[in-house]
């Protein structure tokens, strides 16, 4: 028994360990944004469907960078698709193919939230996005909150979104 104790003890304290180092690289890897302000923006989706960013005024909004090529952002496609039916919540694609295939990609892995389709990677410009998956969250009033380098849970999600109410 004290074998699987310590063995137990040791498993938490690494689980720790790498959290905290993962939460050291995401902040080293943070993109510096010309403004804490959402920026305004009007774009069309992959199922044309128009987003634009004063439709998400007054309430936390969650803007996550992804690629459908980045194997983080397949473990955390999921994640989003929970926020996303809970929370607003708008995904782009980067250097990610055309709508068909960005469609075909959330069709095989049963994804229903809206994406837009950034191939040429112009919006991921303005955000200064480097890595894969980045993702921001915004609060209320349009100002942001959090922003994250690398795979977040789903429940880290939440919590962010609900400190962002």
């Amino acid at each position: 028994m004290k074998k699987i104790l310590g063995w137990a003890k040791e498993l938490f304290i690494s689980a720790i360990i790498i959290v905290i180092i993962l939460n050291i690289v995401s902040f080293l890897k943070k993109p510096e944004l010309a403004s804490d302000t959402l920026p305004q923006f009007e774009l069309v989706s992959t199922t044309q469907k128009h987003i634009s960013a004063q439709q998400y005024t007054g309430k936390p909004l969650l803007i996550h960078f992804w690629a459908t090529w980045c194997p983080a952002c397949k473990l955390e496609a999921s994640n989003i698709e929970k926020l996303s039916k809970e929370y607003q919540v708008i995904t782009i694609a980067v250097n990610s193919g055309s709508d068909d295939e960005i469609n075909l990609f959330l069709d095989e892995h049963k994804l229903s939230y809206d994406v837009i389709n950034d191939n040429e990677g112009k919006f991921a410009t303005k955000f200064s996005i480097s890595s894969f998956p980045t993702t921001f969250i915004y609060d209320t009033e349009g100002e942001i909150k959090f922003s994250e380098v690398g795979y977040t849970s789903t429940l880290g999600l939440k919590l962010r979104m609900w400190l962002a109410d």
